[in-house]
């Protein structure tokens, strides 16, 4: 179990706009308003789980949005598919902190984690990693499939930067 954390303004829109400022700061505490957007936001983010074909058993989705923490459960295959999933969740606008419940079936040395800052691109983070600005073909593979393309990166974004 870890924690991650994330710069909450930056990522995924995955709440629509009245959930995500429900979610980032309600101005006065209804309970029964903060529980829904929760719901809300934890469903979003797993149905953004399914669609990057990321394959979780009993995957279980839950966002506290008093705290903008996600916590996520469920077992997966290998530590690439773990750390991905704990990517999608944290990359998302509303998100500061994930909360790490899932399980490994065949466990590997962890990623180190790179945020994104104004200037970055995929070379230039590459060298400072690995001494070599034109290994970033690894980073990027490593984060697919929430990346599409090598150039498309943006400032407070976190990316896995795996072993070589």
């Amino acid at each position: 179990m870890g924690l991650l954390s994330f710069i909450k303004e930056a990522g995924e829109k995955l709440f629509g706009g009245a959930q995500a400022k429900a979610a980032t700061a309600p101005a006065t505490p209804d309970p029964a308003q903060i529980a829904a957007t929760s719901k809300a936001a934890g469903d979003a983010i797993a149905a953004y789980i399914g669609t990057q074909n990321l394959q979780v058993n009993g995957l279980d989705v839950s966002f506290d949005a008093a705290t903008s923490t996600v916590t996520v459960a469920g077992t997966v295959d290998d530590q690439a598919t773990k750390e991905k999933v704990l990517l999608c969740c944290g990359n998302v606008a509303g998100v500061e902190k994930v909360s790490d419940l899932l399980v490994v079936n065949t466990p590997a040395p962890e990623s180190r984690y790179h945020t994104v800052v104004s200037g970055d691109n995929l070379s230039k983070i590459a060298k400072a990693y690995y001494g070599d600005a034109n290994k970033y073909p690894a980073i990027f593979e490593a984060n697919k499939p929430m990346l599409k393309h090598p150039d498309k990166i943006y400032p407070g974004q976190l990316l896995r930067i795996p072993p070589l």
